[in-house]
């Protein structure tokens, strides 16, 4: 079969490939924009990483997405990583550059587009809630963005302040741990406060940060990273607390939409995409 008849692959490297609402709402991208491309979810154990890497070169593969628990593991089977993949030390994307295979880490990026539709993280004091992968991710990029200052509100402390010093020595931006011990109160004078963990994440919906919700105010923006649901328990009492509120399923759509750029060139439109994620019921 002649070239110009395949579609250009890409794919999401999981383990266990489970149903991923990624693909469809790449696949809904490519087909609404007229793109010759198909994106597929790949079960890939973590012995066979470096086998599948492979396949993907051999392929001609324009790029691929990784999950937990390969996010870490990949990067000794590139070629080079992007800087903020390389300051967060992990890898959610990687992208065929020449013969070459990039990383690249798309989910801060894809929270900070999403964020950014509602306020400038520049010059701005922000609550980070967790110090694990996506809030590694997360906070990473809002300093690059321009935060300011970034507290870390963690129960582990060692992780807390590892993500905290991470981003004093390899940001722009300041960074300091407060330890996560009982009700933590929202300093006065924060702009922004972040849940990065996965509390309230489907089906525990009901749980909550263990915050002290009176010290949200009137003015703040509280973001969720979380996109199952959508609008979380934590999100509504924000609200209910006049804070305006950005939801997981923008950062899951936008670093969707960043990956698809960084593989194909084209500008998708994220409308398009969300929309394919609100008609499966997340």
């Amino acid at each position: 079969m002649a070239h110009d008849f395949l579609p250009r692959l890409t794919g999401s490297f999981a383990q266990p490939a489970a149903e991923n609402p990624t693909v469809a709402m790449v696949e809904a991208a490519y087909r609404h924009h007229g793109l010759h491309w198909r994106y597929i979810n790949c079960e890939v154990a973590p012995d066979d990483l470096g086998a599948a890497v492979q396949g993907a070169r051999a392929m001609n593969w324009a790029g691929f997405n990784c999950s937990i628990p390969h996010k870490v593991a990949v990067i000794a089977h590139l070629d080079g990583l992007a800087d903020s993949a390389r300051i967060i030390g992990a890898v959610n994307t990687v992208r065929r550059q020449g013969d070459k295979l990039i990383g690249e880490n798309t989910d801060g990026k894809g929270f900070v587009t999403a964020l950014q539709r509602i306020t400038d993280p520049q010059g701005k004091r922000v609550v980070l809630l967790g110090a694990g992968g996506a809030a590694r991710a997360v906070g990473v990029e809002m300093a690059l963005a321009g935060a300011a200052q970034i507290t870390v509100v963690n129960r582990s402390a060692q992780r807390g302040e590892d993500l905290a010093r991470l981003i004093t020595d390899q940001t722009p931006a300041r960074a300091d741990y407060h330890r996560w011990n009982g009700t933590y109160a929202i300093p006065e004078g924060t702009d922004i406060v972040i849940n990065a963990t996965s509390i309230g994440l489907f089906p525990n919906v009901d749980d909550m940060p263990d915050i002290e919700f009176s010290t949200l105010q009137d003015g703040m923006v509280v973001a969720d990273g979380i996109p199952n649901p959508p609008l979380t328990k934590f999100l509504r009492a924000a609200q209910q607390a006049g804070c305006q509120t950005a939801d997981g399923l923008g950062m899951l759509v936008n670093q969707g939409v960043i990956a698809i750029k960084l593989w194909t060139g084209v500008d998708v439109d994220p409308q398009i995409m969300r929309q394919t994620l609100v008609d499966l019921d997340l």
